[in-house]
């Protein structure tokens, strides 16, 4: 898990899904599955009983639901736009080493 001063070093593939977050306007097709395991790299995820996801980066927690198809819609993406940038994650760059 992150810590809350600096972002965790991401390797490739989670890099990416962070780029497609970040980018405008916002990408289709990203995967629920890719974003799961990038929010499990930069912060915590538990799923709940009822199938909604706790999700906290940083200082900021959402509770999610699971897409109902496997992409992810674009007010998700906005949200965790939001989040990631608030912990400090930007595209292109690589997160720091923690």
């Amino acid at each position: 898990m992150a810590n809350d001063n600096e972002p965790t070093h991401l390797n490739n593939h989670h890099q990416d899904t962070l780029d497609r977050i970040l980018q405008h306007p916002a990408s289709h097709n990203m995967q629920w599955h890719d974003v799961v395991s990038l929010l499990e790299a930069v912060g915590e995820v538990k799923e709940r009983h009822d199938g909604h996801f706790v999700v906290t980066v940083g200082a900021e927690t959402e509770v999610f639901d699971r897409p109902r198809h496997k992409d992810i819609d674009v007010q998700m993406i906005v949200d965790l736009r939001r989040m990631l940038t608030n912990a400090g994650y930007t595209a292109g760059k690589p997160g720091k080493e923690v």
